[in-house]
């Protein structure tokens, strides 16, 4: 069965991209796509994918809209978000906990990353999350999805970095690291802070798991499998986790029960999805049966 495929390019993924391993039965026909976050509205909006990676949150939102989609408990990107919360440390001091009343630029309000970030900031921080004006540059993947009424979008032209530069927010969310001296992480000691976190949530930050249509998952429960036995040998042959290392890609449903508990949690709490989901509910019959 050949399937076409949205998987991007991470240590965990690498032997099963480069062909090192390989299946009789399934082939996946890896589409040309550089950052997979760009085509998870291709995943969700037009179904285009028979086997995607999506952002956990946009998985979720997706589910709470019926979208035909089912997750595989497998985490291709895991890491804590402390680091990507940043500001202008030019324009002056700033604190996690001043950012009431202010203005943060985030790329979109439902993604993934934003999604920890604010629970990090409610609960650790005690932001009022309501009171702070998000200035969102992309509409949302899931078409259905509505943003509330403190998201603002930047105007036509305008970029994050440039307008956090410029003053026009106090600061932003970013997806990756930044080289720019005058750019700093917003929580102190970013590093520190994730560790204390993982400590008393014993969580990971999940960010990119694993979907496939329900159709393949209801027709070819086999096919599922095999995608899992790739995925995993992949791992391994990637040689993770590293001794005495987070395993920051865990699979199995219950090496991320604990993770998507918090997940939910903070979707729920953040308005983003109806109710609570039981981790259970994410899976079928098929994948729910899955781990490592």
């Amino acid at each position: 069965m050949r399937l076409h495929t949205l998987l991007g390019d991470y240590p965990v993924t690498k032997a099963l991209k480069d062909g090192a391993i390989r299946s009789p039965d399934v082939s996946l026909d890896f589409a040309d796509v550089k950052v997979p976050s760009s085509a998870f509205k291709r995943v969700v909006r037009d179904l285009e994918f028979d086997v995607a990676e999506l952002a956990l949150v946009t998985y979720l939102i997706a589910k709470a809209h019926e979208k035909p989609l089912v997750l595989v408990p497998v985490v291709v990107l895991g890491r804590f978000q402390h680091p990507y919360l940043i500001y202008n440390a030019e324009r002056g001091p700033l604190a996690p906990g001043d950012l009431t009343g202010r203005r943060v630029g985030i790329r979109s309000y439902s993604v993934t990353t934003v999604t920890w970030i604010k629970g990090i900031l409610a609960d650790d921080h005690g932001v009022d999350l309501d009171r702070i004006t998000w200035v969102t540059f992309e509409e949302p993947h899931v078409a259905e999805f509505r943003d509330p009424p403190n998201v603002a979008r930047a105007p036509d032209g305008k970029t994050m970095l440039d307008m956090l530069i410029a003053g026009e927010i106090d600061a932003a969310v970013v997806g990756g690291s930044i080289t720019d001296p005058r750019l700093k992480p917003l929580i102190p000691d970013p590093a520190a802070a994730a560790q204390a976190w993982h400590r008393k949530t014993g969580a990971l930050q999940v960010n990119h798991m694993v979907t496939v249509k329900d159709t393949i998952a209801k027709d070819h429960p086999e096919v599922v499998r095999e995608i899992f036995r790739l995925l995993h040998e992949s791992k391994t042959a990637a040689g993770l986790p590293r001794p005495g290392e987070l395993d920051t890609n865990p699979f199995g449903v219950e090496r991320n029960r604990r993770n998507l508990d918090v997940g939910i949690d903070f979707a729920f709490r953040q308005r983003l999805i109806p109710r609570r989901f039981t981790v259970d509910e994410l899976f079928d019959d098929v994948t729910r049966t899955l781990n490592a």
